[in-house]
Parts: structure tokens; C-alpha cells; sequence
């Protein structure tokens, strides 16, 4: 399963930067969008997969010498997918305002503050 999940955030990240290159601003906010997930993937495998046994310790033990969910890789995605999805919506506003403005979201067109003047 790790094996899977390991391919999975590469073809992410590949998926993700290879976007983010591109000279669109719609794509290379969905490659950091793809790039984010990754890198949730990425920590969430860090913290081990172990299915059922969360980080309790019995009354008759003063110790946990078991196997166990790490819960502080998933606080920490927790808190990235909420800073990411408002990372996200001030992106969307900001490419909407200057489509808006400049009628273009090639990054190329969008290199100069100034109006080209016609003399």
C-alpha cells in the first residue's frame, strides 16, 4: 500500500510542477493545488499507516509498546488543507481581478504594468 500511495504523490508532484510551468495562471494554480495534495500525501505516509490501533494507553500499562497512528501528521494536514483552500480562493480572486484588468492570463502578456501607447 505505501508503494502505491509513494507513486501516487510522485505523479502529483510531477503533475503539479509540470502545471505550475506553464504560462497560464489558471494552471499553475491548479498545479499548486496538485502540489498541496502531494505534499499532505507525502506527510500523512511520514506519520505511518497503521490501521485501528490509535494512540491510547491502557489502564494497566504505563507505557504504549504497540504499534500506532501517529495523530500529529494528521493535525498537520488538517491545518494545511484549511490554509490551502484559503490560499486557493485569494488566488481565484486575484487571477479573476486581473483577467479582468489586463483581458489576458498568459503570464507573458502580463509582464508589464505599463499601457503600450501608439505614437
Amino acid at each position: 500500500m505505501e508503494i502505491i500511495l509513494a507513486v501516487i504523490v510522485g505523479l502529483l508532484y510531477a503533475s503539479g510542477i509540470y502545471l505550475m510551468l506553464r504560462r497560464s495562471l489558471v494552471k499553475l494554480v491548479v498545479g499548486l493545488v496538485l502540489l498541496g495534495n502531494g505534499v499532505n500525501l507525502l506527510i500523512f505516509l511520514l506519520g505511518g499507516l497503521v490501521r485501528g490501533k490509535p494512540p491510547l494507553i491502557p489502564d494497566t500499562e504505563t507505557y504504549l509498546g504497540q504499534v500506532y497512528a501517529d495523530p500529529v501528521p494528521q493535525a498537520l494536514i488538517l491545518t494545511a488543507i484549511v490554509i490551502s483552500f484559503g490560499l486557493q480562493s485569494f488566488a481565484i480572486v486575484l487571477i479573476k481581478r486581473t483577467y479582468v484588468v489586463v483581458n489576458t492570463d498568459d503570464m507573458d502578456q502580463i509582464h508589464s504594468t505599463e499601457e503600450d501607447d501608439d505614437y
